[in-house]
C-alpha cells in the first residue's frame, strides 16, 4: 500500500470537539444548548445502530436528543403530524427522520413536511435549491463531510476533475453540487453510464457513491489520484465493504479513505454541525413558517 489514509475518525473528533466548545460558548451566553429530534420508524438493524451514533455524538457534544421511536405500524399520517409538532416546538432546532421509512411511507412527502430551517440532514428541496443556486445554507451531511475530508488534507478541488460515482439524492446529486461550489470539473456516472472505468481512469479525485461493493476496481483508478469511497454494504461474509477495491487502489491512489472509518464518522459530524448551525439561524434570523403547504418566510411573498 502506497496511498495516505484519510482518517475520518481523527477529523470528525476534532469537529464534535469544535461544536462541543461552541455549545459550551452559547450555553455560558445564556441560550438553551441545541435541541435534535431523531425520528425513528420500526426496527430495522441498520438504522438502529446509525440512531444510536448519532445520539452518541449529542452526548459527546452538548446536543440535547429528543428521542421518538416509532412502532413499524406508524401510519404515514401519524408520521407527519409527529413533524407537524417537531415543526411548531421551540425547544427542538433539528429534527432528523432516519431513513429508510417503512414501505407504506412516502420518503419525499415526509422529508418536505419537514420545516427548512429544522432540517439538519439537508435533504429538503429548499436547501438542496440553496446549494445549487451556491447559496449553501443547511448541507446534506455527507457531501458537506467529504469537502471537510478533503480541506483537512489539504485537497484543493478548485480546476481538479473529480468523478462521483452514482447519482443519488442523498450523496451523489448534492455531492456535485458541493463540488462545482467550490471549482471542481466533475463527471457524474449511474447506472446507465458507459465507459465508467475510462471516466474513473481520467479522474484526479474519485468519489464513489453508489452503495455496490468493489464497484470500482483499483486498476481504474489514475496513479496518484485521491479516493474518497462513500459506499457501505455488508458482503456475504458478515464485513463492511466500501464502493472501491480497497487495496488495489491503495496501491495506485495518493490518498484514500478506508471503510470503514471513512466518510462514516464525518456524516455525523457534520450533522452535529447542521444541528448547531440551525440553533444558531433560528435565533438570529426570521424563523420559516408553513401556509397552504409552502415554506415562506416571515414577511415575505
Amino acid at each position: 500500500m502506497t496511498a495516505q489514509l484519510i482518517d475520518g475518525k481523527k477529523v470528525a473528533a476534532k469537529i464534535r470537539q469544535r461544536v462541543k466548545l461552541r455549545i459550551q460558548e452559547s450555553v455560558a451566553a445564556g441560550h438553551n444548548p441545541p435541541g435534535l429530534a431523531v425520528v425513528l420508524v420500526g426496527a430495522d438493524p441498520a438504522s438502529q445502530v446509525y440512531v444510536r451514533t448519532k445520539r452518541k455524538a449529542c452526548a459527546q457534544t452538548g446536543i440535547r436528543s429528543l428521542e421518538h421511536d416509532l412502532p413499524a405500524t406508524t401510519t404515514e399520517a401519524e408520521l407527519l403530524a409527529l413533524v407537524d409538532r417537531l415543526n411548531q416546538d421551540d425547544a427542538v432546532d433539528g429534527i432528523l427522520v432516519q431513513l429508510p421509512l417503512p414501505p407504506h411511507m412516502e420518503t419525499s412527502k415526509v422529508i418536505e413536511r419537514i420545516n427548512p430551517d429544522k432540517d439538519v440532514d439537508g435533504f429538503h428541496p429548499y436547501n438542496v435549491g440553496r446549494l445549487a443556486q451556491r447559496l449553501p445554507r443547511l448541507r446534506p451531511c455527507t457531501p458537506y463531510g467529504v469537502m471537510e475530508l478533503l480541506e483537512h488534507y489539504g485537497v484543493n478541488v478548485k480546476g481538479k476533475h473529480v468523478v462521483v460515482v452514482g447519482a443519488s439524492n442523498i450523496v451523489g446529486r448534492p455531492m456535485t453540487l458541493e463540488l462545482l461550489l467550490h471549482g471542481a470539473t466533475v463527471t457524474v456516472t449511474h447506472r446507465f453510464s458507459t465507459e465508467v472505468p475510462e471516466h474513473v481512469g481520467r479522474a484526479d479525485i474519485v468519489i464513489a457513491a453508489a452503495g455496490k461493493a468493489g464497484l470500482v476496481r483499483g486498476e481504474w483508478i489514475k496513479p496518484g489520484a485521491v479516493v474518497i469511497d462513500v459506499g457501505l454494504s455488508r458482503g456475504e461474509d458478515g464485513m463492511l465493504h466500501g464502493d472501491v477495491e480497497f487495496a488495489a487502489a491503495a496501491e495506485r491512489a495518493s490518498m484514500i479513505t478506508p471503510v470503514p472509518g471513512g466518510v462514516g464518522p464525518m456524516t455525523v459530524a457534520m450533522l452535529m454541525e447542521n444541528t448547531l448551525q440551525a440553533a444558531d439561524l433560528r435565533r438570529n434570523e426570521p424563523a420559516m413558517q408553513r401556509s397552504d403547504n409552502v415554506w415562506t418566510t416571515f414577511g415575505q411573498a
